[in-house]
């Protein structure tokens, strides 16, 4: 059985899922520590005339400290709500698959739920849904493990039963491979390959958001993952 895991990162980009899609089961990494300074767990690029459109969520940090992703909760202030709408619906007017996908946008930036976290894993539910991926999705505070690094990522592997561990070509440098040779547990890197596909405004952009994808490409996108 092949395992993958991930922070749950704003609306991500299309290798994130394409790892997702190669796993048996997904893990998402909830309960580590949520990462100081800038991070993909609040923000992502999309696409518009300009350019690289930005959409950060905003989130409260002040005084908390040290958080968990799962403890994060996002700002209440609505203006930005309305304004990453506002933005969505002027970059992706005339995309071909804008309504079957902005309704994940209205529905959690409007009146989804306080929690980051809670908001990003929708986010992700909603893509996976859309391409009809099978893979099982659970989530490290379901699990009961209590490690750290790549320790973590063993214990991961022994507790669902999984004998690889899918991790991107970049982790080399900081994965203990001789945890996982001791364990008997594989691993398999992958090189992220950048599907290239139809895109409105001009040139096309590597790595934005998989709704930038999705809103182009609609119930085809997942051929391109493949």
């Amino acid at each position: 059985m092949i395992l993958s895991a991930a922070r749950p990162y704003f609306c991500p980009h299309p290798g994130y899922f394409a790892r997702i899609l190669a796993s048996d089961c997904f893990v998402v990494l909830d309960t580590v520590q949520f990462p100081r300074g800038t991070t993909w767990i609040t923000r992502n690029r999309f696409k518009n005339d300009q350019g690289t459109l930005w959409l950060t969520v905003p989130v409260r940090k002040k005084g908390l400290g040290l958080q968990k992703i799962s403890d994060v909760q996002v700002c209440r202030d609505e203006r930005w709500r309305h304004k990453h709408l506002a933005s969505l619906r002027q970059a992706y007017g005339n995309a071909p698959y804008l309504d079957e996908h902005l309704g994940i946008f209205e529905r959690l930036f409007l009146s989804g739920p306080d929690a980051l976290c809670e908001m990003n894993v929708e986010f992700i539910a909603h893509v996976l849904a859309g391409l009809g991926c099978s893979t099982r999705v659970v989530r490290l505070s379901e699990i009961g493990v209590a490690a750290s690094g790549a320790r973590l990522l063993v214990e991961l592997c022994r507790a669902l039963g999984a004998d690889r561990f899918l991790v991107q070509d970049s982790a080399r440098k900081w994965l203990d491979a001789d945890l996982f040779e001791d364990a008997d547990i594989g691993i398999s890197y992958v090189k992220s390959r950048v599907p290239v596909y139809p895109q409105l405004w001009g040139p096309f952009i590597p790595n934005t958001s998989v709704f930038d994808l999705l809103f182009t490409c609609g119930p085809r996108s997942r051929q391109y993952l493949r």
